[in-house]
C-alpha cells in the first residue's frame, strides 16, 4: 500500500524522509505514468530539478501526461510539485497557468491567508531557501517571498489538490499528517 510516489529516476533523500515519517514511498519513472505498473497513491511528488537534464531525465514523461495528472487530482489525489531548476519554465502540464523564474532567494516566507498547504514549511526555521518564484499563476497564492512574489500556490480540482512550491527545503511532516490522511488513494 503506497502513500507517496516520487517521480524520479535515481534514489533521493526524500525516500529516507518518508520512512522517518512512517509513510510508504515508491520511486517511479515518469514514463510509467498511466501504465498498470504504478500502484495507487495519495500523494504524487515531482521533486525539485525535474526540468533540468543535469539532474534527471523525467521531464518529457511529465510533460506528456497532463490528462493523467488532471484525473489523479480530480479523483482525490494530492499532486505536490517543486521547481524545475531552469531559468524559466511554463508548467503546461498542470491544469492551470503557472510560470516559474529561477532566482535563489533566502527569506522568511509571508503567508497569504490560511491554507493547510502552508504546513509544507511548518517548523522550518527562517530564512528558508527558495530557488525561484512564480511570475504568473492562475492558482491561489498561499506563500509569498519578502518582495511579494508567489513561492507557493494551490489549485483545488474535484476532490484533490495541486500544491506547487519553489521552496528548497525538505517538506515538513505536518503537511503529510494533514494531507495524506485526507487524500484518497488514486491510480495515476
Amino acid at each position: 500500500m503506497t502513500d507517496v510516489i516520487l517521480l524520479w529516476d535515481s534514489p533521493l533523500l526524500f525516500e529516507k524522509l518518508f520512512l522517518e515519517y512512517g509513510l510508504e514511498c515508491t520511486r517511479a519513472l515518469s514514463a510509467s505514468i498511466g501504465t498498470p505498473y504504478l500502484p495507487p497513491c495519495k500523494v504524487l511528488i515531482v521533486p525539485t530539478g525535474f526540468g533540468n537534464e543535469n539532474y534527471t531525465k523525467i521531464r518529457a514523461g511529465i510533460e506528456r501526461n497532463k490528462k493523467a495528472f488532471e484525473r489523479f487530482v480530480e479523483k482525490g489525489g494530492i499532486l505536490l510539485v517543486f521547481s524545475p531548476l531552469v531559468p524559466e519554465y511554463n508548467y503546461e502540464w498542470l491544469p492551470f497557468k503557472l510560470k516559474y523564474e529561477l532566482e535563489e532567494n533566502s527569506c522568511t516566507p509571508v503567508p497569504v491567508g490560511e491554507h493547510e498547504a502552508q504546513k509544507l514549511v511548518e517548523g522550518s526555521h527562517p530564512p528558508l531557501g527558495f530557488d525561484g518564484y512564480f511570475s504568473e499563476s492562475e492558482a491561489k497564492v498561499v506563500l509569498e517571498d519578502e518582495k511579494g512574489r508567489a513561492v507557493m500556490v494551490v489549485w483545488e480540482a474535484g476532490k484533490g489538490l495541486v500544491v506547487a512550491s519553489t521552496v528548497h527545503e525538505l517538506p515538513a511532516k505536518e503537511f503529510f499528517k494533514c494531507k495524506v490522511c485526507g487524500a484518497r488513494k488514486v491510480k495515476i
